[in-house]
């Protein structure tokens, strides 16, 4: 598909395009429905009133930062305003006449409403980012204004070109191929939007709107804001449904666990370098940290020392064997040291010996004698990338229930495959309440359809061939609508029976 125009734009609302925060703009003229156009940044010139005034408050920093950004490039001198100076000067600035901006988008219109009437522009303003006043002097110098709805798609990579006109549609020095293939918003998050919008029906989430502006600025930099940023995104139907798990480039020691574990094994057989030991001990007390324990670096193991004592949520002691073996006198050591280091708690503590190496026929009897678990490197990784994948699965309680004493890698297998059994019957519970909407978004305009728990029911049994009672799916979909979690909406009704829930985002399992 080829476009050859570009739509002018202030460069904030564009990003807001981006963000999902928006889907409609006010062009200054009609934009027939089914036109495509690549989206073009303008600066703060373009609009009628100062920033401070067009903006909303929970918009206005993204919006003076954007603009200052865009000046701190050299975009200081638009065509229009060129020849308000004198002749000497604009022979002084003949570069800026000619403005250089970057295409990151295009767009194409669904819908243009023509507003005329004033007693919408508060309700609208709540709906986008600009001010009921901004709204209001935009309606009065131009009796009529225009909405128009854009869905938007990024651009394979983004594009610089110059631009030599200040019309609200600009020609393109060359044709853009473009494609659907990377929407902002899917089809129904968008259609949910359009709907929303044309009604002109409130906020659901005003308080999320305030914190998703507050961290805006912290997303930048950290990721758990950026984390909680796009999960705020995606509540409010900002994003699609479903969010892509960028791989977190900090995060990648985790798939070495086992490799750390073979080469210690691969070192010890050399009998040359004993490295490969240390780094082995350094990833099991970070994957332990990962999963929630709490390390008490005092012990940082080495010759004749614990090689790791966790605090909390329980007491846990550690040894880590290195090797092809794991030999008869680790259970030995590991009740030595940790008598020696917390006799107050060794007794009653959980006990993990972890290695990459076969355990001796007499080190497993004395770990079944001294309740120690033995686990393998490729064990403690799959249940570190469990807890990487899905934040706060791993209940470290019912974990310690699956350290049996003696070689525990089945138990623990055993765990992991009843946490995700229990987060598929969650996410399959969500899909059921999404395509029960999207039944309903065939046949109703409901802007967030609901359902009965009942109802709920019955869809997931029928497309599941499961005989869940409505006390347990009540359960589900409570702890599925909790704030904390957020994949579904309540609707909270005079007994649990007639309480209604309705979809927000997927539960994708990894």
């Amino acid at each position: 598909m080829m476009i050859n125009t570009a739509l002018r734009l202030p460069a904030p609302e564009i990003e807001a395009l981006l963000q999902g925060r928006i889907i409609a703009v006010m062009p200054n003229k009609f934009i027939t429905p089914g036109r495509e156009f690549a989206l073009c940044p303008a600066d703060a010139s373009i609009n009628l009133l100062p920033v401070e005034q067009y903006y909303r408050s929970n918009f206005l920093p993204i919006a003076q930062s954007i603009f200052a950004q865009l000046n701190s490039q050299g975009v200081l001198i638009q065509p229009q305003q060129m020849s308000l100076l004198p002749d000497e000067e604009q022979l002084k600035l003949p570069l800026l006449a000619y403005e250089t901006v970057l295409l990151k988008a295009w767009a194409k219109c669904e819908l243009c409403q023509i507003i005329n009437n004033a007693g919408t522009l508060a309700t609208l303003s709540q709906l986008t980012i600009w001010t009921t006043e901004a709204l209001k002097e935009i309606l009065k110098q131009r009796q009529n204004m225009f909405l128009a709805y854009l869905r938007v798609y990024h651009l394979p990579k983004s594009i610089e070109v110059p631009i030599k006109s200040s019309s609200q549609f600009l020609a393109l020095p060359q044709p853009l191929n473009v494609s659907e293939a990377n929407p902002v918003l899917n089809d129904r998050t968008f259609a949910q939007r359009k709907r929303q919008l044309e009604k002109l029906e409130s906020p659901l989430h005003r308080e999320l709107e305030e914190l998703q502006s507050a961290i805006a600025s912290l997303a930048i930099s950290q990721p758990a804001a950026k984390q909680l940023d796009d999960d705020i995104k995606v509540f409010l139907g900002w994003s699609s449904d479903k969010l892509i798990k960028q791989p977190d480039s900090n995060l990648a020691w985790i798939n070495d666990i086992a490799k750390l574990g073979d080469r210690s094994i691969e070192q010890d057989d050399k009998k040359t370098n004993y490295q490969a030991g240390t780094d082995f001990e350094n990833v099991v007390r970070d994957s332990l940290e990962l999963l929630g324990f709490t390390i008490d670096y005092a012990h940082k193991g080495g010759a004749g020392g614990l090689d790791l004592f966790c605090s909390k949520p329980y007491p846990l002691f550690g040894e880590c064997k290195a090797g092809r073996k794991i030999p008869n006198d680790t259970a030995v050591q590991l009740l030595n040291l940790g008598m020696l280091r917390r006799p107050d708690l060794f007794n009653q503590a959980a006990k993990l010996i972890i290695g990459p190496g076969e355990p001796t026929t007499q080190l497993q009897d004395a770990a079944k004698i001294q309740g120690m678990a033995i686990i393998k490197p490729e064990t403690l990784q799959k249940l570190v990338k469990l807890q990487s994948n899905h934040r706060n699965s791993v209940d470290l309680f019912k974990l310690k229930e699956y350290l049996k004493a003696g070689q525990s890698d089945e138990e623990v297998e055993k765990y992991i495959d009843q946490v995700y059994t229990e987060m598929s019957l969650r996410s399959q519970m969500i899909i059921a309440v999404k395509e029960l909407s999207e039944q309903d978004n065939e046949t109703s305009k409901v802007t967030h359809p609901s359902f009965t728990v009942t109802e709920i029911r019955v869809h997931y049994n029928a497309t599941h061939n499961h005989r869940l009672n409505d006390e347990l799916v009540h359960d589900l979909l409570i702890e599925l609508s909790s704030p904390l979690t957020g994949y579904l909406g309540r609707i909270k009704g005079s007994d649990w029976k007639s309480d209604r829930f309705y979809f927000l985002r997927d539960l994708p399992i990894n």
